[in-house]
């Protein structure tokens, strides 16, 4: 792509915006910033203007969408059916994220990329430390929260080519890609989640699918043979790649065969060798294995990395045990399907902390878990809701996550497990789920 002069309008300026912006600056692009924010509480405003950028804040004036720009960068948390979005598109403007952008800017790189409603970040990086290990040129970027125009500027992969690219991908993402061309590529799985920024769950589903769409047979697509609705969608769209089959109930290229992992009939590591819990984090190894394995690492390799791995903050984390009561941090589930595979990874009395921001989540399929829960502690602006649906015999409701915390240290008992898994995002009470789990972190720690 050539950005000389080219004039391009950025929305949003969060962390990926501003890499966006860096990016376009370096090669010359002529550069208008859509912020929602008042122009005092943008940071570096003065700065952009002293630049010759211009700054368009307080909304979405009407006649700035009316302007004929080249291309349009968007923030994959501004929604793509707001109405300014869908006026670009109607005159055929281009609307990309930054990672298309840093992908057309930079040269070919060898790109492994991994969505699917849970398990991304674990997997991706899994990845990325075995491949360090043996690797001397490895990025990880994405939804992980490093943006890839910053990746791309930083390490000047407009100059230089093959490098290893882990990159965690959200359908937020997905939805504005172009010619993003991964070479190796998953959808761990699908669940519902994102019900208050889709049109549908089908429409969620079916971004998840365009993570294969430009690749070829040289590439390879790792398939996940145990999710039924993935199933479904990949019947509705077809992977154009080569496939490599993964499972923990089935035959498959990577398997499961009595507690030990195979991979096309070698064996590869035991589950008494991996330090991350839960049979869904057997699952997210699979995919790790596949995608190493094309990477060119050998399996003893990719064995010695996996069994140093010690998972993901924010992910199934071990906090501190108090009393013979273990703590877990598992914040990063937002969504019911990860608070399910939460309780499941632990096979004894859990104390479920779950609640935050209302997002009309159905929860009727952690319900299914009751017989599993001793005690359930529900929080936040979902609290109520969650207790009513929830319908455990044990249940008590707070009105912030704070306040959970104490109540479960004050009714567990030795061999309890008390488990944060929110089962939806934290916009009620904080500002991520990195700030609810470290809120929680710091508070088990003064126990």
């Amino acid at each position: 792509m050539e950005l000389k002069d080219k004039k391009v309008l950025v929305l949003g300026l969060a962390r990926s915006g501003k890499a966006a912006v860096r990016l376009l600056q370096h090669f010359g692009a002529k550069i208008t910033i859509n912020e929602s924010k008042e122009a005092s509480l943008i940071e570096d405003y003065e700065n952009y203007i002293s630049q010759g950028i211009e700054v368009v804040s307080g909304g979405q004036p009407e006649e700035l969408f009316d302007r004929d720009f080249d291309f349009v960068i968007k923030n994959p948390g501004i929604n793509y059916h707001a109405p300014f979005i869908l006026k670009l598109k109607q005159r055929g403007i281009p609307v990309y994220t930054e990672i298309e952008l840093a992908y057309q800017m930079a040269l070919p790189q060898n790109y492994i990329a991994v969505t699917g409603t849970n398990g991304k970040t674990t997997t991706v990086s899994l990845i990325y430390e075995v491949l360090k290990r043996h690797h001397s040129a490895v990025h990880i970027c994405g939804n992980y929260g490093i943006p890839y125009c910053d990746v791309v500027l930083d390490y000047k992969l407009y100059e230089n080519s093959g490098h290893d690219v882990v990159v965690e991908m959200s359908n937020f993402q997905l939805i504005d890609i172009d010619l993003f061309h991964p070479h190796v590529s998953s959808v761990l799985n699908l669940t519902p989640d994102h019900l208050d920024y889709m049109d549908s769950l089908d429409e969620y589903y079916a971004s998840k699918m365009r993570i294969y769409e430009n690749t070829d047979l040289q590439d390879i697509y790792a398939l996940n043979l145990d999710d039924f609705t993935l199933q479904e969608y990949l019947k509705r769209y077809p992977v154009p790649c080569s496939v490599e089959t993964f499972s923990v109930l089935h035959h498959a290229d990577c398997e499961l065969i009595n507690d030990i992992i195979y991979y096309k009939g070698e064996p590869v590591i035991a589950r008494s060798d991996i330090k991350i819990v839960g049979l869904h984090n057997v699952s997210n190894i699979m995919v790790s294995i596949i995608a190493l394995r094309h990477a060119g690492l050998s399996l003893q390799d990719i064995k010695e990395g996996i069994s140093l791995f010690h998972g993901v903050e924010h992910r199934l984390e071990f906090v501190r045990e108090v009393k013979g009561v273990q703590y877990y941090n598992d914040s990063k589930g937002t969504n019911t399907d990860a608070a399910v595979i939460a309780i499941k990874a632990f096979d004894h009395s859990v104390i479920l902390l779950m609640g935050g921001h209302e997002k009309g989540l159905d929860i009727r399929d952690v319900a299914q878990y009751n017989d599993r829960i001793k005690i359930l502690i529900t929080f936040g602006e979902s609290g109520e809701r969650f207790a009513k649906d929830m319908n455990h015999p044990h249940t008590y409701i707070c009105e912030h996550m704070r306040e959970a915390v104490i109540k479960a240290s004050q009714l567990a008992i030795e061999g309890d497990i008390v488990l944060l898994s929110p089962s939806t995002s934290s916009f009620d009470e904080f500002k991520n789920m990195a700030e609810r789990g470290n809120v929680f972190k710091e508070m088990v720690k003064q126990l």
